[in-house]
């Protein structure tokens, strides 16, 4: 069964901006993604914030993440942010961008 995949619009703003070798390390698992949906690992709670719905996978290795949600009642999956771990960030804006 595939997928169907969706953006956060400041998630989709993420990918744009990386740089074009990233860029298609990124665009390669969420083609993966289409297919297998559970390839990521689930997050839990990370330094307070419950990501206990969402999943990430590493790119580019373990340099950036993709945070995304599997939804299963619409076949899709819906990624939430692409970054960096760097002090958390990527974590932070997707129980952000989840919330709102």
């Amino acid at each position: 069964m595939n997928y169907r995949v969706e953006f956060h619009p400041k998630a989709a703003k993420e990918f744009f901006k990386l740089d074009g070798r990233v860029k298609k390390l990124v665009a390669k698992q969420i083609a993966k993604l289409e297919k297998h949906s559970e390839i990521g690992q689930l997050l839990g709670n990370k330094q307070g914030l419950d990501l206990s719905q969402l999943r990430k996978l590493y790119v580019d290795n373990k340099r950036v993440r993709i945070v995304y949600e599997v939804i299963d009642k619409e076949i899709t999956i819906f990624i939430f942010a692409i970054g960096n771990r760097d002090e958390m960030k990527v974590y932070k804006d997707a129980f952000e961008r989840k919330r709102s």
